[in-house]
């Protein structure tokens, strides 16, 4: 069987780096904690999360900056 993932560790460097604390995230811009815990453990999210994330960051900021890609691999 083949799989991908797509990894948002980065996103959580990218914010400390900006000063953006997960208690703001849910606090000032509305993102659900379920959300946050789903990004945490690398779980599925829309693009409407990612949208919101990208919008928190700034101008300057891309899908880049919040997640990295792993290609299919063949699951052992």
């Amino acid at each position: 069987m083949l799989y991908s993932m797509i990894k948002y560790d980065k996103l959580f460097k990218t914010l400390k780096e900006n000063n953006i604390s997960q208690y703001s995230l849910y606090t000032h811009y509305g993102i659900s904690r379920s959300q946050i815990q789903r990004l945490k453990e690398n779980q599925s999210v829309t693009t409407h999360t990612l949208n919101m994330m990208l919008n928190i960051l700034g101008e300057g900021f891309s899908l880049d900056d919040i997640a990295e890609f792993t290609p299919d691999k063949e699951r052992e």
